[in-house]
């Protein structure tokens, strides 16, 4: 059996599974024309890439017990068919584009150098230290598919609201990562610097619930450049996110909008053809930019962003996961709450409230979000006890999401400050319990 009965094989699975090339490409990280030639015979997989298919399909190794067959019978690239060779082209051209118009340059220009490591609480020493070291990583062994899990579990550790965990263990994924970016080659490189990308991407997330900028920012470049290196446009358009979000924490709110409104743009030429995860990307560039011109106050771009955002959900069809984006309709909707609430429309975020099924959001963090934005409508309403109880829900659902994080312990704070005497001694209760003083 040769290197073709492989092919067939990742076919048929894939075929089995529903799956589109790109969606699968998509799922294991990997390039659309780099399954299209494994399929067709043009390519041998490595065994990183093999094992991230098979798991992508959930193929439970069926996939793998073709490697034994393939070694040394790909078809050399000059025996490709042209038109085989034209897709290629295309997709190269694509990738220099997304490049060109998504580097960190831009980012860089902006927020200017990060801030020294002296800087930074000393809870974080570990993670900034690594952050901050240029040295070159040493050589090692590379498991890319224990690389790919690790990734993962810090994603979901950050989506379930466990920050002290994904902070604790960042470090070490992120030291194994650029061993990894360093001594692999070909393809498997390609995945090692899109793994990174996630990776930096979680880790200026958490940094910037932590309100450790500097450092975030520099995670956030690091994200957006290990995505360039990725060569893998969904990629370069995910870390367009988290550009997005650091550049509304340093109150560049125009230039945050223009970014991910641009970053947008650029992927909706393929929306035709839209697999989940690329309508999921789009909609969430769409939602980021749409909350950093309600930081400028420009409501006419906030609606035609919203807008936009809400056709893509509607398109998607579901509240999902789909690189890591809890992109859906619901998500649409959490985000026209938080943004009313910061154009000071209490009503309308409470309207936009009552339409969310919190059960079909796919994460805490969206969850226990939502809650404290609705707690402060609430709460600039006067109805103090309903903004109490929602503020207190928040915390039960994902304590660290109240714990040590600015805007809500200030959410507390006014509660207790402005709420009636018959609500004071169970406001204080909380917010002492929480650290907050009145």
């Amino acid at each position: 059996m040769g290197a073709e009965s492989f092919g067939e094989a990742l076919r048929h699975l894939r075929h089995q599974a529903g799956m589109s090339i790109r969606y699968l490409a998509q799922l294991a990280v990997c390039g659309k024309s780099y399954v299209s030639d494994l399929e067709n015979g043009r390519r041998i997989p490595s065994l990183a890439i093999a094992t991230a298919l098979d798991r992508a399909l959930g193929a439970d190794g069926k996939l793998l017990h073709h490697m034994q067959d393939v070694a040394g019978l790909a078809r050399r690239p000059e025996e490709a068919a042209p038109l085989d060779r034209a897709r290629e082209d295309d997709n190269d051209v694509r990738r220099r584009e997304f490049v060109g118009l998504t580097g960190a340059a831009l980012f860089n220009a902006v927020l200017g150098p990060p801030a020294e490591a002296t800087d930074i609480a000393h809870p974080l020493d570990d993670l900034t230290a690594v952050l901050v070291d240029n040295s070159a990583p040493a050589d090692g062994f590379v498991d890319l598919a224990s690389l790919a899990t690790a990734v993962a579990a810090a994603k979901q550790g950050y989506q379930a609201c466990r920050y002290s965990q994904v902070i604790a263990e960042l470090p070490m994924l992120l030291r194994r990562l650029r061993i990894a970016c360093s001594v692999l080659e070909g393809d498997d490189r390609l995945r090692a610097h899109a793994l990174s990308a996630e990776a930096y991407h979680v880790c200026a997330s958490v940094l910037l619930k932590q309100d450790d900028r500097g450092p975030a920012w520099l995670a956030a470049d690091r994200s957006v450049r290990a995505s360039e290196a990725s060569e893998n446009p969904l990629m370069i358009g995910s870390s367009a996110r988290i550009i997005t979000h650091a550049l509304i924490d340093g109150g560049h709110h125009r230039t945050a909008a223009d970014t991910a409104r641009g970053a947008a743009l650029r992927m909706s030429v393929d929306l035709a053809d839209a697999s989940p995860a690329d309508l999921s990307v789009y909609g969430s560039l769409l939602l980021r930019g749409a909350v950093a011109a309600a930081q400028s106050g420009n409501r006419h771009t906030v609606a035609e962003l919203l807008d936009e955002a809400a056709e893509a959900g509607s398109v998607l069809g579901h509240d999902s996961n789909h690189m890591w984006t809890a992109f859906g309709p619901n998500n649409v909707l959490c985000h026209r709450v938080n943004i009313a609430v910061r154009l000071g429309d209490a009503g309308t975020a409470i309207d936009y409230a009552r339409q969310v099924d919190l059960d079909l959001l796919p994460i805490n963090e969206r969850k226990a979000a939502l809650l404290i934005d609705v707690a402060r409508a609430f709460l600039m309403r006067g109805q103090h006890s309903r903004a109490l109880h929602l503020l207190r829900t928040a915390g039960s659902l994902a304590p660290e999401e109240i714990s040590g994080r600015t805007a809500p312990l200030r959410l507390a704070r006014d509660i207790l400050a402005t709420a009636p005497t018959t609500l004071r001694s169970e406001a204080r209760a909380y917010a002492e319990s929480l650290g907050v003083r009145s």
